[in-house]
């Protein structure tokens, strides 16, 4: 008997396939300078909020789900990129991930709870914090989308503020 396919791959990835697209192109038109325009005053500048989208990918699909691809590893070892076309292939290379795991799972799948690695739970206590809990891949993934609206909210409004086109998704 064949699974029946992911609702996420139905309903959720053509439009954060669009997304992607849209703010990618985006991104590959900026320059060094406008990247390292702030968001908005004392706030991180356009380049440091894309790399903290592309850091909420790899660590929730990779260090949480195990979602592997090596141009992912060691990703936030205070690697970051620099400039535009290297910010556009962490996109596109945190995008083939989150692709093939929305193609891949069942919605059994979804519903697997996913715990936190210990090492997580450990830098959590070491900053006063509580620790986590488990998810399910479904709990995961929107809240990956949500935050990329979040933050791509932000970058288009920066990007308006400073007269350079944003991205559109219609």
């Amino acid at each position: 008997m064949t699974e029946q396919v992911s609702p996420l791959a139905t309903f959720y990835k053509p439009g954060w396939e669009n997304y992607q697209q849209a703010i990618v192109k985006t991104i590959a038109a900026l320059s060094h300078e406008q990247l390292a325009l702030p968001v908005t005053t004392h706030y991180r500048s356009m380049r440091e909020l894309l790399e903290h989208m592309i850091s909420a990918r790899v660590n929730w699909f990779s260090g949480w789900m195990g979602e592997e691809n090596a141009p992912l590893v060691g990703w936030g070892d205070e690697s970051y990129v620099t400039e535009a076309a290297e910010l556009v292939v962490m996109f596109e290379e945190t995008w083939r991930v989150i692709s093939s795991a929305l193609d891949r799972w069942t919605p059994a799948d979804l519903e697997q709870l996913i715990p936190p690695s210990a090492a997580h739970q450990a830098w959590l206590r070491n900053q006063g914090l509580e620790e986590e809990s488990a998810h399910t891949r479904q709990w995961i993934v929107w809240h990956v989308m949500e935050h990329e609206i979040h933050h791509g909210g932000e970058l288009s409004l920066a990007l308006g503020t400073y007269g350079v086109d944003s991205f559109y998704t219609w």
